[in-house]
Formats: structure tokens, C-alpha cells, sequence
């Protein structure tokens, strides 16, 4: 007996976990936040298609890994060994605290997993959702978690800027797979050409997922460029706003900070030292400000890019009215069908929009005219060959109405967008992302649509503090 006992004893004692197998059961919990600062072409904190989320796991559903009777025997004794190994080995609290740490990161990423195999659908029946439209959900809500409740020019908490690195190395390694086979030459050693096929990743993933991890990288650094600042942030508190009308006529909806409502009392504001920011901060804080808005241009670039591609969902094309003029309106449809220079800034102006309401709707009524008329258009050509209707670049399109009322409404409606970037996601677009099958898509679109946002705030927080450098300066004045 004392034999077999001194050999268990000192077989414990020297099981070591590996650090790879420490790295692999690395995964924190996703937590959501309902910050009124995250831009607002994220659509909401969350993404319309997922789960709400707690503020103590990634879901509010229980994980099964958490129900009873589930786990083997094998996997108790091998708890309970471990367990026994804690108390024989005398090991210090932080090890402790390690080792039970793992236990709970790696029944985390159980639950991840089964998310993603389910779809959400925690019934197990097969009534969740599609493969891409979960892992879109799981960018979005990674995102939440991480930059949700982060409102400030300053370093991004360590624990934070780890969970993230490591959940979207892990939502990102999906692309790793996803390949397209093209033919290569090869020489054999009898001196043969031959020809064979090859996979690589495949054309939009390998074009555009390196970049969007350099935007990322670089936006992490604008954040960590803030460590010791001259200015600081009020925990709780408001100033009064003054009329909204000079942003409305500016072309941006965005409250900025020391313009906020009472109602907005969580959120800090910036404050800086009598006589404004120094000249180094200053210039620190515009050149950080023209960065992020060229990163900011380029994830919007990229998203818009990867919803062009998406397919149009039948149930959209199936809700669209007969008539191009009853979506935009007597109005909008005479200047667009009888002006010979159609100019999309001028009708803008015109159209006095006042808030980001208004913009949307608009949005929304172009883009649904301009489905209509390019239906209308193909339809006006079914008798001609295919090449004629699949080619609208033809002459013969290009006197036909339908495709001139089309082509206006999508410059109208890209000048829209140019004016406020800041817009919700349009009908098309959130229903291109709900049916949505393609995952490469999936992970580009969710990808890029998050770091616009996260770019637009940071800008956002920028000029919030200089606009209050540039309060207290003419204070002193």
C-alpha cells in the first residue's frame, strides 16, 4: 500500500501542464455594452441577427458544458487528479489561480465551439442560424465586449487588447482553409512540363485580410500613443448643449461631447488645463486625427467593397414596388428624370435633411429605386440577346431611361454616404448580411465594418478634445 502510494504521489509531481496546451485554452468571456458612442454603421452595440448578451458570459443561454451528467469520467478523474495535485504539491496562489484559470478559459472555448456548430440555436433541432451570420455575430460582439465600454483617448486595458488578439486570431483562422486552385507549371526531374493545380487563399481573403490587420495594428498604436496626456476625463458629468443645428448643417449628426445632453451623463468628458494643450499635443492630436481618418476611409472602402459582392437576397428583390418615382416621391423623381446636368450636391442641399433619420430613410428610398429601375431596365431587354441585357454598359442601355434613373440613383446615393459616413447599415445592406452563406464574406464584412467604427471613434474622441482646447483658449482670450 505505502508503495503504490509513494508511486501516485510522485507520479503528480511531476505532471506539468505544457505551455502549449496553456496557449490553446486561452479564451476569455465576451461581455456586450450599450455605449452610445460606438459609431452607428455598427448598428447597435450588437448585431441585429444575435443573441443578447450578459454582462457575466458570452451569452445568456447556460453553456452545456455547465449542465450536469455531461462530462466523463474520464475528464472528472482527470479534474479531481489534478485537484489532489493542487494540495500535495503545495503550490503558491498565483499557480492556483492559473491552473483554475485555464480550467475556466477551456470551458469557454467549449461553449464557443458549440455556438459556432449550433448557430446559436442552443435547442440543438438545426433551427439556428448559417455559419457566416454566427461568425459575423461573433466579430460583432467581440467588439462590443472589448471596445464597448472604452470611451476615452488612452491605452486599451492589457487584458482587453489580449482577449482581442486572441478571439479574432481564432475567429480570423477560418480563412486559413477557405482556397481556390490554379494551375501551375511544373518541371519533373526527366525534364517534363507539366501541369498541375495548387490551392492559395482565396483572391478577396488574401487581398484584403492582410489589411485590415495592419488598420487594426494601427489603431491599437493610436490608442497606446495616449499613455501621459495633458488632458483628462470627468467621470460623471455634462455639459450643457447648446443647438444642434450648426452639426446638422456641417453635414454630421455626431454629438460631440462637450455639446452632450443630460441625458448622456455616463459618458466622460474631456477636459483640459487653463490656457488649452501645448503645441506638441496639439500636433499630436491633429496628426492622430488625419490617420484615423484615412484608416477610417479605407475599412469603409473595404466593407463597402465585400457588400457589393454579397448576393442580393430574393425576399429583398421580392419587397421592392413596381415604380421607382413611389419610392423617391413626386419631387425627387421630377429633378432626377428632367434636370439634363444631374447633380446629386445640389439635390442634397436642397433637400434640407436635419437629422440622421431623415438620411437613412432617404437612403433607403434610393437604393430601392435604383434595384427597381435596373429590374425595369433588364426587363426592357429581355427580347435582345444575353450578352446585350448581362452588358448595361452598351449604348443601347445608356439611352434607355430606366438605366439613366438608375445610374442617378446610385450616384445620389453615394454622395449621401460621403456626406454622413456615420449612417446605420441600409436595408440591403442588413439583409445581405442576415442571408449571407459565404463565411470569407462573413469574416471580411463584420471585420472591416468594426474597425470603421472603432476608427470613427477614436476620431471622434480627437476632436472632442480639441474642441475643448480650443473652449479654454478662447476663455483666456
Amino acid at each position: 500500500m505505502d508503495n503504490s502510494l509513494s508511486s501516485d504521489e510522485s507520479y503528480d509531481l511531476g505532471y506539468q501542464p505544457s505551455p502549449s496546451s496553456m496557449d490553446q485554452s486561452a479564451v476569455e468571456t465576451s461581455t456586450m455594452s450599450s455605449d452610445s458612442f460606438l459609431s452607428r454603421r455598427t448598428n447597435s452595440d450588437v448585431s441585429a441577427f444575435s443573441e443578447s448578451v450578459g454582462d457575466g458570459s458570452y451569452s445568456g443561454d447556460a453553456s452545456p458544458s455547465c449542465w450536469p451528467n455531461v462530462k466523463s469520467n474520464l475528464s472528472n478523474q482527470a479534474v479531481l487528479s489534478r485537484l489532489g495535485m493542487k494540495k500535495r504539491m503545495n503550490l503558491t496562489d498565483d499557480k492556483l489561480e492559473d491552473l483554475e484559470a485555464m480550467d475556466s478559459e477551456l470551458e469557454l472555448m467549449k461553449e464557443r465551439f458549440a455556438k459556432l456548430l449550433l448557430g446559436e440555436d442552443m435547442s440543438g433541432s438545426g433551427k439556428g442560424v448559417c455559419t457566416a451570420v454566427t461568425i459575423s455575430n461573433s466579430v460583432t460582439n467581440l467588439y462590443a465586449t472589448v471596445f464597448g465600454a472604452n470611451l476615452r483617448l488612452e491605452p486599451l486595458n492589457p487584458e482587453k487588447k489580449a482577449m482581442w488578439k486572441r478571439e479574432m486570431d481564432c475567429l480570423l483562422s477560418v480563412c486559413d482553409y477557405i482556397v481556390e486552385l490554379t494551375p501551375v507549371s511544373q518541371t519533373l526531374p526527366n525534364g517534363t512540363c507539366v501541369e498541375m493545380m495548387t490551392s492559395r487563399p482565396r483572391s478577396d481573403i488574401y487581398i484584403n485580410l492582410p489589411a485590415l490587420q495592419k488598420l487594426d495594428a494601427m489603431l491599437i498604436e493610436v490608442l497606446d500613443s495616449f499613455q501621459d496626456t495633458e488632458f483628462w476625463y470627468a467621470e460623471q458629468g455634462s455639459i450643457s448643449s447648446k443647438s444642434t443645428s450648426s452639426a446638422a448643417a456641417s453635414g454630421s449628426f455626431r454629438r460631440i461631447s462637450v455639446q452632450r445632453s443630460e441625458d448622456k451623463w455616463w459618458v466622460p468628458v474631456p477636459c483640459a488645463p487653463p490656457g488649452g494643450l501645448s503645441e506638441k499635443s496639439r500636433k499630436h492630436l491633429r496628426h492622430k486625427r488625419d490617420s484615423c481618418n484615412q484608416i477610417h476611409k479605407a475599412a469603409m472602402a473595404i466593407n463597402s467593397s465585400i457588400l457589393s459582392e454579397m448576393e442580393i437576397p430574393e425576399s429583398y428583390m421580392a419587397s421592392l414596388p413596381k415604380s421607382g418615382k413611389a419610392c423617391l416621391g413626386d419631387s425627387i423623381y421630377r429633378y432626377m428624370s428632367t434636370s439634363e446636368k444631374f447633380s446629386p450636391e445640389h439635390l442634397l442641399d436642397c433637400l434640407h435633411i436635419a437629422s440622421e433619420h431623415e438620411a437613412l430613410e432617404l437612403a433607403d428610398r434610393v437604393e430601392s429605386s435604383m434595384y427597381t429601375w435596373r429590374r425595369k431596365a433588364c426587363m426592357s431587354n429581355s427580347k435582345s440577346s444575353w450578352v446585350m441585357v448581362k452588358d448595361l454598359m452598351s449604348e443601347t442601355d445608356r439611352n434607355d431611361k430606366n438605366h439613366v434613373l438608375a445610374e442617378r440613383a446610385e450616384t445620389l446615393l453615394f454622395s449621401l454616404k460621403q456626406r454622413y459616413p456615420e449612417l446605420s447599415q441600409t436595408s440591403l445592406d442588413t439583409c445581405k448580411i442576415q442571408y449571407n452563406k459565404d463565411v470569407g464574406q462573413a469574416v471580411l464584412e463584420s471585420y472591416s465594418r468594426v474597425l470603421e467604427s472603432f476608427a470613427y471613434n477614436i476620431v471622434a474622441w480627437i476632436e472632442d478634445v480639441i474642441h475643448v482646447d480650443r473652449s479654454m483658449r478662447n476663455q483666456d482670450q
